[in-house]
């Protein structure tokens, strides 16, 4: 393993702004909100800032490089960063932002996730053709998740019935976190019944086991361990991370069983071998993966050992990821019902890890109680990439 950066960094201030229809805010609105925010949480400004790593994905309708950080931000003669890798974009603007500090060039810098969905009109079905006319002709993202729904279905001896049932009960886990997040873009209850008899997106998915398309923002300040506390009493430690990215899309590999994923299962492990954990089922306090649709909380929970292999089914009807269970999962209602602005998801996942650690949530029926650990994940493409981060509330 490369070396380790355990507890070189730290966040000490984050910013996300409310994720929805946000016809009343232009992407550089969104922006000042969540990174003002971060500013007034960290006590700086943006004379401070040195370096800004952003993510986006829909920029390139609108402007290109990193004009959105420097217009919006009036940041000047400082590197501005751009990438744009699928749903984990945020994440990896982060983890870069954190190698940045780490390797002693910067000492501050910002990792900003800003993303307008709304107003590009994407349906959230995609082209029907993905990155490749050829090899993707008529893939859609629901289409994609569809088939490890059935082949997950068929591998555990479920009907259609019962695993309809199985991830409907993820829908209304995040449906009744997300009514307790402020921020997020559905407040919704809704009932197993609902779930399991909505209309139809790509067999077997429904309408509840889909995410929404949102618009909204996410950052973090970053810095060294050694200046962190003169920001603040309760800054949060990167711990550990990994990142993966598959060689060949799922749909186009030989003997790919739909159940394994070997981004997720490498990524995590990569961030649990930093953070020295070995039983993340019982050391993580809280986790935020990427939820875009039930079946890939329900494919999360086994491949980064959150469950046995098989052993999804039981946890869920346990109750084990829910609010007061083993290991609360999307407490803040996840992609699901926060929303998924692209290139800010896994800026504002990390928020709700960062404010949970420091026991500063903005619901108290929300938080968790003496949290140590968490983690916060996104998966993306076919899917085929994945970015991990565990972070810690103490050094050590």
């Amino acid at each position: 393993m490369a070396r380790s950066i355990k507890d070189e960094v730290a966040i000490i201030g984050m910013g996300c702004t409310r994720f929805g229809e946000r016809w009343d805010m232009g992407l550089e609105d969104l922006a000042i909100e969540s990174v003002y925010e971060a500013y007034e949480d960290a006590g700086v400004g943006p004379d401070d800032i040195q370096g800004c790593w952003l993510a986006t994905a829909s920029a390139p309708l609108i402007g290109v490089g990193g004009t959105i950080a420097a217009n919006a931000l009036k940041f000047n003669n400082i590197p501005i960063i751009r990438n744009e890798n699928w749903c984990a974009s945020g994440h990896i603007a982060l983890l870069e932002a954190c190698m940045a500090v780490a390797s002693g060039v910067y000492d501050i810098v910002l990792a900003l996730g800003v993303e307008k969905l709304k107003d590009t009109g994407y349906p959230g079905l995609g082209t029907g053709r993905g990155m490749s006319p050829v090899l993707e002709a008529r893939r859609t993202s629901p289409g994609s998740f569809g088939m490890i729904a059935t082949r997950y279905f068929e591998q555990q001896g479920l009907s259609i019935e019962e695993g309809k049932a199985l991830i409907g009960k993820i829908a209304v886990k995040n449906h009744d976190n997300g009514a307790l997040a402020p921020r997020a873009h559905f407040h919704n209850k809704i009932t197993l019944e609902q779930a399991v008899k909505a209309p139809i997106i790509a067999w077997p998915l429904g309408l509840f086991d889909c995410c929404g398309n949102s618009d909204g923002s996410a950052c973090a300040i970053i810095t060294t361990r050694e200046l962190a506390k003169k920001f603040r009493p309760d800054p949060i430690y990167l711990k550990g991370f990994g990142i993966a990215m598959d060689a060949m899309l799922p749909h186009t590999r030989p003997n790919f069983d739909w159940i394994k994923f070997n981004s997720l299962m490498t990524s995590s492990k990569k961030a649990y071998d930093m953070a020295g954990i070995r039983n993340p089922r019982e050391e993580l306090s809280v986790a935020e993966v990427h939820d875009c649709f039930t079946i890939t909380e329900l494919a999360i929970y086994e491949n980064f050992g959150f469950s046995r292999w098989g052993n999804a089914r039981e946890d869920i009807d346990s109750g084990f990821f829910t609010r007061d269970g083993g290991l609360p999962v999307n407490i803040d209602g996840g992609l699901k019902c926060f929303g998924h602005p692209v290139g800010a998801s896994g800026l504002r996942m990390t928020y709700e890890i960062y404010k949970q650690l420091q026991q500063k949530v903005d619901n108290p029926q929300r938080q968790v109680k003496n949290p140590r650990l968490g983690l916060s994940h996104t998966f993306g493409g076919p899917p085929q990439l994945s970015a991990v981060a565990v972070f810690g509330n103490e050094v050590g």
